[in-house]
């Protein structure tokens, strides 16, 4: 159903609005109080619009052909997006961002916070978890303003897609290919390109760029790391690391598996898999100088990552990008090391490419 929530509003809100008005005080005190808002008007909205939505479009439309080209989310409905796509929303729609960041712009009308029961400002900063919504004649833009965002939304919408790099669709490049699981976060399909990647999961990256995630599960060793957990799937990878070589704590004892962890420090995780370092190396400040030195990052990408702070979105950009850039011994890139080693097909190798539209930095 295309854009009649539109006329649908402007018509059920002028009855909804009478009884806002008394419910909104007077000139002295003009703000609607939360629980008006909570309690009575969204849901004298939602009934409404449900109401109309079942007239014909026809009798609803009236032949006007100039309204933008939206569709309607009857129900809470959850999306990943990048920094600079847009979301427009119109007369009763609904907009919470559940992770990363984003503004909402307006030429006119009014957006209200309805979590506090306030009306926002054109170019207001979305608070992470309240619930924004649209009000009366006023059509809204909500831009995505961090690198990579989750957004739920309801009522009528249209979406723009920037073309600026698509971080999300690289997690899920990764994930066909098996080198990438996300977390047990209930958004966002657990991805948490948000959030800045921890240590743990940065050496559960590294082994599986190496290939050997199967390898570590099956260990049975030990570790002198008294702050992992016996028993779990981190003692497993972080021994199996340990004995390998490949990490020696953060300190003799500790491993400090929840702090977070700097580009310099993933990008010689990644070096030592593509054999342009080793576990011998014990500086890791110059890390991102040798990557760009090797070719395994471009001038743009060290720039990104030596000015920005790593977040799990840089995290998979690196590791993806790293696939296509030449091992230094044998003339293999590490996509032909993974594929000769089983850890994906060359079809899932296919399919992932084919998710990836947007070009690198």
């Amino acid at each position: 159903m295309k854009k009649r929530v539109i006329l649908i509003t402007a018509c059920l809100l002028a009855s909804v609005l009478m009884v806002t008005a008394l419910a909104a005080g007077d000139a002295g005190d003009p703000l609607i109080s939360l629980s008006y808002l909570t309690e009575v008007f969204t849901k004298q909205v939602d009934q409404k619009v449900e109401e109309k939505l079942d007239v014909s479009d026809t009798t609803i439309l009236g032949g006007d052909t100039s309204l933008p080209d939206t569709s309607i989310a009857r129900t809470w409905t959850e999306t990943r997006l990048k920094a600079q796509d847009v979301l427009l929303g119109t007369t009763g729609t609904s907009v919470m961002v559940l992770a990363g960041k984003a503004e909402v712009s307006f030429p006119f009308g009014t957006v209200v916070d309805v979590t506090t029961g306030t009306a926002v400002t054109t170019g207001t900063a979305l608070a992470l978890n309240h619930r924004y919504m649209v009000a009366e004649d006023t059509s809204a833009l909500f831009q995505i303003t961090s690198k990579t965002a989750v957004v739920d939304y309801q009522g009528s919408y249209a979406f723009s897609y920037s073309d600026t790099v698509d971080y999300n669709a690289i997690a899920y490049a990764l994930k066909t290919m098996h080198l990438f699981k996300g977390s047990f976060t209930g958004y966002g399909q657990g991805y948490d390109l948000e959030a800045a990647p921890t240590r743990l999961q940065a050496l559960i990256m590294f082994i599986r760029v190496l290939g050997e995630e199967d390898a570590a599960l099956a260990y049975t060793g030990t570790h002198p790391f008294t702050d992992i957990t016996k028993g779990t799937q981190a003692d497993k990878y972080v021994g199996y690391a340990y004995a390998k070589g490949y990490t020696n704590g953060y300190s003799a004892n500790t491993f400090r598996p929840s702090q977070a962890i700097p580009a310099n420090q993933y990008m010689e995780f990644v070096l030592r898999a593509m054999g342009y370092s080793s576990s011998d190396n014990k500086t890791v400040s110059d890390a991102l100088e040798r990557a760009l030195a090797s070719g395994v990052i471009t001038v743009g990408e060290y720039t990104a990552l030596k000015n920005g702070i790593f977040l799990r979105a840089d995290l998979v950009y690196v590791s993806y990008y790293a696939l296509d850039t030449q091992m230094a011994l044998g003339g293999q890139t590490l996509r032909d090391v993974l594929l000769d080693r089983g850890v994906f097909t060359s079809a899932e190798s296919r399919e992932a490419d084919r998710l990836v539209s947007s070009g690198r930095i």
